[in-house]
C-alpha cells in the first residue's frame, strides 16, 4: 500500500533543482517558464503518488491516522496544490511581462519571478519535511495485510501465544516494528488449500484490560477490527503464566466488548492441567501439539464462514 511512496524533498532541494535546470536555458523568459514548470510539476507528482485515503481499505485508513493523522496528511498535501497552483501563476505573470519588456528589464522580471517563486515554496516547508516523516513511517507498515484470513491471538503474556504460532505456521513468527508498539507485531503464515491465512500477535495490545490501555492503543484495537479475521483467546488453567483463571476470562470478555470479530476461546497447557471450568472450551498442548489440528480447523472453519 505505502511501498511505492517517494521520498518527499525539501524546499531547498526543489528550488536547486528547478534553478539548476532553468539556468541552461538561452533567455530569461525560458528560464522562467522552465523553473515554474519544473517547480509546479513536482508538487503535483508528490501530491498524486500519496495514496486516496477515501478509497483505501479502512484497516490501512485508520492505522495511516494513528501514526500520522489522515487530516493533517490532507491539509499538507493541498497546500502542496495551492503552492503548484501559485506557481503557475507567478509563471504565466511573468512571462507576459518578459514578452513586453526590454532585455534589460527581463532580467530583473526573472529575478522577481524567482524570488515569488522561493517565498511559496518556503512556506510549504514544514509540509514538505511532515509529509517525508509520514512517508517513513507509513513505508513501514504493511506487514499486515488486510486482504488476507486473519488469526488474530489476545490472552495475558505467557500463555502460548507465540508457541502457538510456531506451531501452525512451522516457522519462527516475522517481527514487524509498528509506531503504535515498542514490542513489534508478531506475523505468520499457513497455507489450507490454495488459500493463503495470516497469524498476528500482538504483544501489548491485547493482553491486558482496555482500561489500561492509552488512546493510540484503544484506535489501533479498533483499526484491527477491520481485518477479515477471528479472535484466539488462549487460556492457561495452570496459572503458570502468573494471572489467575478468573482474570484471564475477565479479560476475554473485556477484548470482546472491543472488537467486533468471532472469538474462539482456547485452553492451552492440556499437558500439565485440564480446564474444569464452567466455560465449553477446546483445549490443546502448543507443548506437545496435543488438539492444536482441531482448534486450527475451528479457527479456519470460523474465518469461511464469515466470508
Amino acid at each position: 500500500m505505502f511501498e511505492q511512496l517517494p521520498t518527499v524533498p525539501t524546499s531547498e532541494e526543489l528550488l536547486n533543482k528547478s534553478f539548476r535546470r532553468a539556468s541552461r536555458a538561452v533567455d530569461d523568459l525560458s528560464m522562467v517558464q522552465n523553473a515554474g514548470n519544473i517547480l509546479s510539476d513536482n508538487l503535483s507528482n508528490l501530491i498524486r503518488k500519496f495514496p486516496s485515503f477515501e478509497n483505501m481499505p479502512p484497516f490501512y485508513r485508520e492505522m495511516a491516522d494513528i501514526i500520522a493523522g489522515v487530516d493533517r496528511i490532507r491539509i499538507s498535501l493541498s497546500r502542496l496544490g495551492w503552492a503548484s497552483r501559485q506557481i503557475r501563476l507567478i509563471t504565466k505573470e511573468h512571462v507576459a511581462k518578459i514578452k513586453r519588456s526590454s532585455p534589460n528589464d527581463a532580467t530583473l522580471i526573472r529575478k522577481s519571478a524567482f524570488g515569488r517563486i522561493s517565498s511559496v515554496m518556503r512556506s510549504i516547508e514544514k509540509d514538505l519535511l511532515f509529509l517525508n516523516e509520514t512517508r517513513n513511517l507509513l513505508r513501514k507498515m504493511p506487514t499486515i495485510n488486510p486482504s488476507l484470513p486473519t488469526i488474530l491471538i489476545a490472552g495475558y503474556p505467557n500463555v502460548g501465544k507465540s508457541s502457538f504460532i510456531v506451531r501452525i505456521t512451522g516457522a519462527r513468527p516475522e517481527i514487524a516494528s509498528y509506531p503504535f508498539t515498542t514490542r513489534g507485531i508478531f506475523v505468520g503464515h499457513f497455507m489450507r488449500g490454495e488459500q493463503r491465512y495470516q497469524v498476528v500477535d500482538t504483544p501489548g495490545l491485547l493482553d491486558r484490560p482496555m482500561e489500561e490501555r492509552n488512546n493510540i492503543e484503544r484506535q489501533t484495537i479498533a483499526a484491527l477490527s477491520h481485518l477479515q479475521g477471528v479472535l484466539l483467546f488462549i487460556l492457561d488453567p495452570s496459572e503458570h503464566c502468573g494471572y489467575f483463571l478468573d482474570s484471564q476470562l475477565s479479560l476475554a470478555q473485556d477484548i470482546q466488548n472491543w472488537i467486533s470479530l468471532p472469538m474462539l476461546i482456547v485452553a492451552n497447557k492440556a499437558d500439565i492441567l485440564k480446564y474444569t471450568g464452567d466455560r465449553d472450551v477446546l483445549e490443546m498442548s502448543t507443548e506437545t501439539g496435543q488438539g492444536v489440528e482441531d482448534v486450527l480447523e475451528r479457527l479456519v472453519g470460523l474465518l469461511d464462514k464469515s466470508k
